[in-house]
């Protein structure tokens, strides 16, 4: 299966259809983009070039509001951002590198206190045992179910 884009006056592609190989292959059976073109002119009209799923021409997959660029023969994504610049070995935008300013830092000499240490000893304090009241628990339940 082939695919191929069409675009409007502006290159802006406009839709992406798929094509049967025997649509696109010459006698031999080799795929040939110009076959699939005229088969796509003749089916749909337009103008249309073709993509492929893995980049392997036209450096993207192109997608609706994609722009063809005729000298990168690439199609290339809607520009995120006005700041974005792109990259014409990937037909990828890229954001700006902002570097940071760099700044003098001035370190101040710390003069530390000795404090003094403190012995704090705890004595140990016995703590009497209360006697633990058992109730059955059967017996616990048996309450809790008749009030």
């Amino acid at each position: 299966m082939a695919h191929f884009a069409q675009l409007n006056e502006e290159n802006l592609v406009t839709q992406v259809i798929v094509v049967a190989n025997p649509d696109t292959a010459d006698q031999d059976g080799v795929e040939n983009e110009a076959i699939g073109i005229e088969f796509c002119t003749n089916l749909l009209g337009g103008t249309w070039k073709q993509t492929s799923y893995n980049a392997n021409i036209r450096k993207n997959y192109a997608g609706v509001g994609y722009k063809y660029d005729a000298t990168l023969d690439a199609f290339v994504p809607p520009q995120p951002f006005a700041s974005w610049t792109l990259n014409n070995e990937t037909a990828q935008w890229e954001e700006p590198v902002v570097q940071a300013p760099v700044e003098e830092v001035l370190v101040e000499e710390v003069l530390v206190e000795e404090v003094p240490v403190v012995e704090v000893l705890v004595e140990e304090v016995p703590v009497e045992e209360a006697p633990i009241e058992e109730t059955p628990v059967e017996e616990t339940l048996v309450k809790e179910i008749t009030l």
